[in-house]
């Protein structure tokens, strides 16, 4: 699909660029939380954060491949969501870096979603 084709003004690079990062996240969180739940109840925050941000990171991915169906507002609610959820995520992750590996991937995934949600909100015009 071309950019003239879509029903509201975006960079493509940059959106693609944004579906990867959400993707990235998405995979992370939900190896960070299969690993949390392997470490028990002290865990149980940073499994749940994890697992709610795999799901919104995935959600707003597949929102983003369906251009012709976007609504500017819902969208750039979307962005936002990922971007408080991953923001929230990525700081409980942080917490336990030292201690699980797949935290520190996800902290660094949630953060580079972050980055790009943020990017594209700015980039949108309706």
């Amino acid at each position: 699909m071309s950019a003239t084709d879509m029903p509201m003004a975006m960079d493509t690079e940059l959106m693609q660029d944004t579906m990867m990062a959400m993707n990235a996240a998405s995979m992370a969180a939900t190896m960070c939380s299969a690993s949390d739940m392997r470490m028990g109840g002290e865990m149980a925050t940073c499994a749940a954060m994890c697992s709610n941000t795999a799901m919104l990171a995935d959600t707003g991915m597949r929102m983003m491949m369906r251009p012709m169906g976007m609504d500017a507002e819902a969208m750039r609610t979307m962005l936002m969501a990922c971007v408080a959820m991953g923001t929230a995520c990525a700081a409980e992750c942080r917490k336990h870096a030292d201690m699980d590996e797949s935290c520190r991937y996800c902290a660094m995934a949630c953060d580079e979603m972050v980055a790009k949600c943020q990017a594209m909100t700015e980039s949108m015009s309706a």
